[in-house]
């Protein structure tokens, strides 16, 4: 497996664990559609809650959540929305994002919620 894909699992399980611990159930992972993908689904407080995880080995190009751009956003709610309509949950839907930095072993976690709504 190539480094970086190596390094995405990682920070994958890491936002697993944390969401876990934080009362997230989690309903799927890696869910994909006709080209639509979403790292993690959970259900939390009333929310179906997708989850955007983005990994990095270092902070030289910038905070790893600041590489969740307009495009991939509008992506994520229209995957929502296909997922939402298919297993006909009529939920609020909540859109975050787990930022990862791995410095050697130790890993920097920052959980946004509530990171961007519809457009």
């Amino acid at each position: 497996m190539a480094e970086h894909n190596e390094l995405g699992r990682k920070g994958e399980e890491a936002a697993v664990s944390y969401l876990e611990s934080k009362g997230h159930r989690i309903l799927e992972r890696n869910w994909r559609l006709h080209g639509y993908e979403i790292d993690i689904i959970t259900a939390h407080k009333g929310f179906i809650v997708f989850v955007e995880v983005k990994t990095r080995g270092s902070a030289d190009w910038g905070d790893p959540a600041s590489f969740v751009v307009t495009r991939r956003m509008r992506r994520m709610i229209q995957a929502a929305h296909f997922y939402l309509v298919m297993h006909r949950i009529d939920q609020p839907a909540r859109f975050d994002i787990v930022s990862i930095l791995w410095k050697g072993e130790r890993q920097e976690l920052e959980h946004i919620e509530d990171a961007f709504r519809s457009f």
